[in-house]
């Protein structure tokens, strides 16, 4: 089955039409690197099978996101690369495409969010644009599905290998020479690629090279290059002088194809922006919307459908497996794993699954509304001063769905000493299994301002997660120098409710998978201790083995007013899952 590349900056839509060509569905959301290892999916079609690569600025990795897509472009060599730009920015998303059209592969233009380009006063004419880069260009509106099929009837059709070159001057086109000539037809690579990348100061393409053409000869060829470049006055690297040829053949491009109207009045994007991103207003805001998410979640709507699902599952569910059980002659035995063990334990956890996904539907569409990215962009100068930047902070807020995807995230971060940080830091964050945990201390011993409290436990993860990386970041990791932050900020838009609800249902599920699995394994174990005894069965609970268990570890908990073996034994089910905590607990009341 043949293999088709779908590259593009970050932010352009490269995700949403993965999801649109393919059989599949991937999570989508607005923050940098959300795609951190490729996707792979059928095509509709069925005949080929199409690669996510992550979103990447160019072919020269500086990251370890854009390694892998240099690396699969290397090693794997697809029949095809669809490139998806971002209509409204168009000069920028070229530089990419440039690199892509070197390559030497066949390659399909999907030009995404026209709609906004438009609405901004951008015409670009495709015909003029596919005919100066010498390949298709498809306009398309990913998120809704404009213009998807026409890209999957063009990659039904034939597309032709990319012939695109740009002149760089007599300097680099004789290096060029040079390495073509060493290479002869050994590498399966378009040879122009090769050397262009390699005097572009691609490591990647260099170690490549050095299997046919010797290190020391690259070497020499590369610092003689340069230094006739430095002496013509007219750059001061290699890299920047390929940069700058580039960057004027996609100027003249952009000059020939596309028409700006003359338009005096500010996109909506930029005046949301100066009032969410104002240096004074953006934290408290930020600080406001949560609090209005935790209010939702907690008092207005969230506690509202708790309770009724708990007057469900403890009435008309505990009634009906009464009498079922009781007709069916049932011993005590079988009745309490069923009433006491199950329908108490699991169903102790799962009367706090609507709380949980009502916060992730809120958080799904903070990442969709584009304002998630403005989130870390605002936590910058506070990250900053702890030793971290703002891509830091993304991690961060996904380790409150879960820790495990949060660590994953922090795969994106380029600076080793931060990626370090944040991974160190992630398990501090408060995931949803907590939020179990905090619903239930909340309900408690609070009669009111519920989501208050639970949303300043959240605040207080933050905090000390933030202490703790000036700590390390003053210590063991001193000497490390700090990353500069770039984030990509895709414009305010509307959530589409199905991806909300598709994207909800991917962070909800793993908890209500966990309920099936480990919460009712671990509520059956529970009872199980809490119902024998070394006596035998049916002992009181204070005599059973999670008695004997608690108050083993009971006295370790006693100086912060946790002594009884009863929090001893719920603390210690923890360890297993947090949300066998609250099992543990109402099977201890049961």
């Amino acid at each position: 089955m043949k293999s088709i590349a779908l590259a593009g900056n970050p932010n352009t839509g490269k995700t949403s039409l993965f999801n649109m060509l393919t059989k599949s569905y991937e999570y989508v959301g607005n923050w940098t690197g959300v795609t951190v290892e490729k996707k792979v999916g059928k095509l509709k079609s069925g005949d080929a099978e199409l690669v996510d690569l992550p979103g990447i600025y160019s072919l020269n990795p500086l990251s370890k996101d854009e390694g892998v897509s240099i690396h699969y472009l290397m090693n794997e060599m697809p029949s095809t690369i669809i490139n998806i730009v971002d209509g409204s920015l168009l000069e920028r998303n070229l530089n990419l495409t440039v690199q892509l059209l070197e390559y030497g592969q066949p390659l399909l233009i999907g030009l995404n969010m026209v709609d906004i380009a438009k609405s901004r006063g951008i015409r670009i004419d495709q015909k003029k644009l596919a005919k100066l880069l010498g390949v298709p260009v498809v306009p398309i509106i990913a998120r809704t599905g404009s213009g998807c099929d026409e890209v999957l009837d063009k990659l039904d059709q034939s597309v032709s290998p990319s012939t695109f070159q740009i002149d760089y001057g007599e300097i680099i086109e004789q290096a060029i020479s040079v390495i073509d000539a060493r290479l002869e037809a050994d590498p399966p690579y378009h040879h122009r690629w090769l050397a262009i990348q390699f005097l572009e100061g691609n490591q990647v393409v260099k170690d490549k090279l050095s299997a046919w053409i010797p290190e020391e000869d690259l070497n020499q060829l590369y610092d003689q290059t340069e230094k006739r470049i430095k002496d013509t006055g007219e750059s001061h690297s290699l890299p920047s002088y390929i940069y700058k040829a580039r960057n004027e053949r996609i100027k003249a491009i952009i000059g020939d194809s596309v028409h700006v109207e003359q338009n005096s009045t500010t996109n909506w994007t930029e005046k949301i922006d100066r009032i969410l991103l104002n240096r004074f207003l953006g934290i408290p805001l930020f600080l406001a919307v949560m609090y209005l998410v935790f209010q939702f979640t907690f008092d207005w709507l969230g506690s509202q459908i708790s309770d009724q699902l708990d007057g469900f599952l403890s009435g008309p569910v505990s009634d009906g497996l009464t009498w079922l059980l009781t007709t069916c002659g049932a011993s005590s035995f079988i009745k309490s794993v069923v009433l006491e063990g199950i329908v108490s334990g699991v169903g102790g956890v799962l009367v706090f699954v609507p709380q949980i996904f009502i916060l992730f539907f809120f958080i799904s569409w903070l990442e969709d509304s584009g304002y998630m990215a403005r989130i870390a962009l605002l936590m910058d100068r506070l990250m900053s001063s702890v030793g971290l930047n703002g891509k830091a902070f993304i991690p961060m807020i996904i380790g409150f769905g879960c820790n495990v995807p949060g660590i994953m995230a922090a795969r994106t971060i380029e600076h080793p000493k931060e990626r370090l940080l944040t991974i160190l830091l992630s398990p501090l964050m408060s995931c949803s299994a907590r939020l179990t945990v905090y619903a239930l201390f909340a309900a408690a011993f609070f009669s009111s301002h519920q989501s208050l409290i639970v949303l300043s436990l959240y605040v207080l993860s933050i905090v000390t997660a933030l202490l703790l990386a000036k700590l390390f970041s003053s210590t063991f990791l001193k000497h490390e120098d700090q990353s500069a932050f770039v984030i990509e900020l895709p414009p305010y838009r509307v959530p589409q409710w199905r991806i909300l609800l598709r994207s909800t249902w991917e962070k909800g599920k793993g908890f209500v998978r966990k309920a099936g699995t480990f919460i009712f394994g671990g509520s059956v174990v529970i009872w199980l201790l809490s119902y024998s005894g070394p006596s035998g069965f049916d002992v009181e609970m204070n005599q059973s083995f999670l008695a004997i268990i608690g108050n083993a570890i009971a006295p370790l908990f006693d100086p912060i007013g946790f002594g009884n073996w009863q929090a001893g034994a719920s603390l210690l089910t923890g360890f297993l899952a947090k949300e066998v905590v609250v099992s543990t607990m109402n099977i201890n009341d049961a």
